[in-house]
């Protein structure tokens, strides 16, 4: 298949099947959020952010390896975009600057590799969920203006957040808008609002209609029993107790940390403002370093991936890209 070099770093990080865990009882080692209540000054908000207070907060998750163990992480206060950035958003970087995406470059030390990106494409019946090649098919000319590879458009979705964009386009774009991504921890602590130990942005009960997630037998049917099939416009779900909105479900969102799944395990005490591992391992894909991703996206279920839960991580290559995975950015106060 060609272009299928680019399957490197994302059949894991695609993948989506965990072995998930029971969470704890009584014995929870989740303790409350301490919010610093530090308010942001009147107005400063830039647009289209809101305001994180710093706090302390136990981060991580039970249900998996890699998001194990919950410990205590302390964040300073900082600004982030309230949703993810959008189509309308990053088509106004790229006249700007005449940025050219990952996605839209060819790749010259492999040889026939032509420019494009990976598309989900439905099953037309029940197939086993260890090999996603079986939903997901390199695309030529895909990218970020045709996320459905040729023929489609981002006509009309100017609030649709934006895909087919590596870990390298998020950074480009916000060195352009004057922020950064945020950290694991930051992202997680605003994901959070506030709440600890929720499964969810919202609590620990989940139900259609709160994220835009699959519904259905994957990847065989979508109900869209949530009013969505594929992506939605952002902020089209209410948002968390700190006014994010889409931290569950719809895009992936790429954030700043190398991955590795021991990353917790080495934590000690009360990490400071913690930027994560010098260097990723992914014992699946070793050699591939990847960085993390969070808060799923509108293909994950139950049923395959339930890592829209909060706690939970994500990975991918940082020159990859795919329909699924979108950003967004933070700014310092």
């Amino acid at each position: 298949m060609t272009g299928s070099w680019r399957f490197v770093g994302l059949v894991v990080a695609l993948a989506g099947v965990a072995t998930f865990f029971a969470r704890g009882g009584d014995g929870s080692p989740f303790e409350e959020t301490v919010l610093d209540g530090v308010p942001a000054r009147a107005g400063a908000a830039p647009p289209g952010m809101v305001w994180v207070p710093g706090g302390e907060l136990s981060m991580g998750a039970l249900e998996a390896d890699d998001s194990r163990p919950v410990h205590r992480v302390r964040v300073r206060g900082f600004f982030i975009d309230a949703t993810e950035v959008t189509n309308a958003e990053f088509a106004r970087f790229v006249a700007a600057t005449g940025y050219v995406t990952t996605a839209e470059r060819d790749v010259a030390e492999v040889p026939g590799a032509e420019a494009g990106s990976l598309v989900f494409t439905k099953t037309a019946t029940r197939v086993r969920l260890d090999d996603v090649s079986l939903w997901w098919r390199w695309s030529p000319g895909a990218s970020w203006r045709r996320p459905e590879g040729p023929g489609s458009s981002i006509e009309g979705r100017d609030r649709y957040p934006v895909v087919h964009v590596s870990w390298h386009d998020a950074v480009a774009y916000a060195g352009w808008a004057g922020k950064r991504l945020p950290t694991e921890a930051e992202w997680e602590h605003a994901a959070r609002g506030g709440l600890a130990g929720k499964l969810y942005p919202w609590g620990d009960d989940f139900a259609d209609g709160r994220a835009n997630t699959w519904q259905g037998e994957f990847p065989v049917v979508d109900s869209a029993a949530d009013g969505w099939a594929g992506l939605s416009p952002v902020a089209s779900f209410a948002p968390n107790p700190f006014g994010l909105y889409d931290v569950a479900g719809n895009v992936w969102e790429w954030v700043s940390d190398w991955y590795r799944p021991d990353t917790y395990s080495s934590v000690s005490g009360v990490a400071e403002n913690p930027r994560g591992p010098p260097d990723s391992v992914d014992p699946a894909e070793p050699g591939v370093p990847k960085r993390v991703q969070r808060g799923g996206s509108y293909l994950c279920t139950e049923q395959y991936c339930a890592r829209y839960r909060v706690g939970l991580r994500g990975r991918g290559e940082p020159g990859t890209s795919s329909g699924h995975v979108g950003f967004r950015l933070v700014k310092a106060p």
